[in-house]
């Protein structure tokens, strides 16, 4: 028979850390001290409590944690002297099963790793959904962990371990996250369309109007309708817009979503996320045959990441009205302008049914998103759910300097003018004075030398400059220096420059009423309650120029890692969020009844 929270929390102690027998591999101190928490309101706040006892228990006691754990596919398994609990674990992973050559693999594996960092690799095996990793999967994630310095790894080992213990959870409460399950296999589904030349080698890259985007605009639209929304379309700037009404013809609107390109070569939760949350929250509603005193608008946006043309925040640009003619001239990599590409796929390609689609903010509550949080705050605390103080402001550059190519051979050093030179010095300044500030950041993600020559000294280098901070006034500060000494270098190295502004978003503080719904809603969860800044862009930046706007924050794995392959999420994590959805949905019911 399933536990109960019930019976948990009512427990005596020693009956209390029997319930839970096997959590923690041959390590019951750890329950028995988190019963001390108790009541617990959820299963995620038991998780927490554990995790706050390790944490707080220090290197040693973690250690030991790490150390009784079997290896995988190691002797244990093969004298079959595992636990009950790694036994199911490395058997729903394949591991009971390997082939001698994938046996003998692992064994080198982990002999190597026990080499490196003197304790067992922990690998969460049953994997982000629970049903288990594949065996390339688990030795590709052995190979890469191999590299990591030794204090970040023991600490990933304790996330995993952490992971374990959750999926254990589930199964002795009898419970199955099955909207987050649900959502992450919508992900799945959603990341089997992507730009050509990217599909041959296993990487997703979705950029505006490709074919790729433009199947899974047709993707969305058909999910949206299965779901139970009302109105289902494709706006003028390729924006999926999905209508779920409310009990009034005339009800204001909630408005939410993200977006659904990406970077190339990049993740599957970033942005598509805040467009799937909602829409299981619209498939619940649709299920009860419920409606709210409002209705729901959910948007995917067609474009946020400026991959393929330079006009980030395209899409929700769009509904805040700030659509810059100029785009629909610009050309991408192949000479295709905006317009053409419009064109191709079906849209009008002119001003007035774009400028059309910008939104009248008294038609609507506000504008709320849910995110994946891109980086490893949440991660690194093993909380589930952050909510969003502010969007940093931030900054986009693309320049190019210009020198002399000469011989690599023949110039001395002191008669050269190196244009990537000029552009590596900048960059070491700008990552310098970012520091200064503790909490900018600048980048310079692209450099590159054009028709470059292993023998030929540069003299012609692009790039790109990216500038945050958390106000307009402090990334201002920063992108004043950082220019004055991009003009200081190239005077001093006899190379001139160009510099053109592509993207300038002001800083957008939460709206503080919307914030507090979002924490009301983990608090009703029993999460824990974290709040955080976003260092990273979103399309509320933009809508939050015209309505108040507030997000919430889902942990990633692999440190939160983001623009990456390795960007991923728990269908744990994911059913959390779409329950604090839910939660805030039914807050504004019972404050617009």
């Amino acid at each position: 028979m399933p536990i109960t929270l019930d019976q948990l929390n009512a427990a005596p102690l020693h009956e209390a850390v029997q319930l839970l027998d096997g959590l923690y591999e041959h390590s019951p101190w750890i329950t028995e001290l988190a019963m001390a928490k108790r009541p617990f309101a959820s299963l995620a706040a038991l998780k927490h409590a554990c995790a706050q006892v390790l944490h707080a228990a220090g290197p040693e006691p973690q250690l030991a944690l790490i150390r009784a754990h079997p290896e995988l596919a190691g002797k244990a398994m093969v004298s079959q002297t595992l636990t009950a609990e790694s036994t199911n674990e490395q058997s729903k992973a394949g591991l009971t099963q390997c082939t001698p050559d994938e046996f003998a693999h692992i064994q080198r594996l982990n002999a190597e790793y026990n080499a490196r960092f003197g304790f067992p690799f922990i690998l969460a095996v049953r994997g982000p959904r629970g049903t288990g990793l594949s065996k390339a999967e688990i030795i590709a994630t052995f190979e890469r962990r191999l590299h990591n310095p030794i204090d970040f790894e023991r600490a990933e080992c304790l996330r995993h371990i952490h992971r374990i213990a959750e999926i254990r959870l589930n199964d002795k409460f009898g419970v199955e996250p099955t909207l987050g399950h649900a959502v992450w296999d919508w992900h799945e589904s959603l990341a089997q369309h992507t730009d050509q030349g990217y599909a041959e080698l296993g990487q997703l890259t979705v950029t505006y109007l490709t074919d790729a985007h433009r199947a899974c605009a047709v993707h969305l639209q058909r999910q949206m309708l299965d779901c139970g929304f009302d109105e289902v379309h494709i706006d003028a700037v390729g924006n999926v817009v999905g209508r779920y009404l409310g009990a009034t013809p005339d009800a204001q609107a909630l408005l939410t979503g993200s977006h659904f390109d990406t970077v190339r070569n990049g993740g599957k939760y970033d942005g598509r996320l805040g467009i799937y949350v909602p829409m299981a929250c619209v498939l619940q509603l649709h299920q009860a045959k419920q409606r709210l005193p409002f209705g729901i608008e959910v948007v995917g946006f067609a474009e946020e990441e400026g991959q393929r043309y330079k006009a980030t925040f395209l899409g929700s640009g769009a509904l805040t009205g700030h659509f810059n003619p100029a785009w629909l001239e610009q050309r991408d990599a192949d000479g295709i302008t905006m317009r053409e590409a419009m064109q191709h796929a079906g849209l009008p390609a002119t001003l007035e049914p774009i400028q059309a689609l910008k939104r009248d903010p008294s038609r609507y509550l506000g504008f709320v998103e849910v995110h994946i949080e891109q980086g490893p705050v949440l991660n690194e605390l093993d909380i589930p759910l952050g909510v969003v103080t502010s969007i940093n402001a931030s900054l986009r550059y693309q320049g190019a300097v210009t020198g002399m190519a000469c011989h690599a051979g023949t110039t001395p050093m002191d008669r050269r003018r190196d244009a990537a030179c000029a552009v590596a010095e900048l960059s070491l300044y700008a990552e310098q004075r970012a520091r200064q500030d503790g909490d900018s950041v600048a980048t310079i993600g692209m450099l590159q030398v054009p028709n470059g020559s292993v023998n030929v000294v540069p003299g012609h280098c692009t790039f790109s400059l990216d500038l945050r901070a958390p106000s307009d006034a402090q990334r201002d500060a920063l992108a004043r220096d950082v220019l004055a000494e991009l003009n200081s270098i190239c005077e001093r190295r006899g190379v001139h420059h160009s510099l053109e502004e592509t993207m300038r978003a002001a800083a957008a503080p939460s709206a503080p009423n919307w914030q507090a719904r979002w924490e009301k809603a983990v608090n009703a969860l029993g999460v824990p309650l974290h709040r955080l800044p976003s260092g990273a862009g979103h399309d509320a930046m933009k809508l939050h120029e015209i309505m108040p706007q507030a997000m919430l924050f889902v942990r990633g794995l692999n440190s939160g890692i983001s623009h990456n392959p390795l960007e991923s999420t728990t269908s744990d994590d994911i059913d959390l969020c779409v329950h604090a959805f839910s939660h805030l949905l039914q807050q504004l019911a019972t404050e617009t009844a």
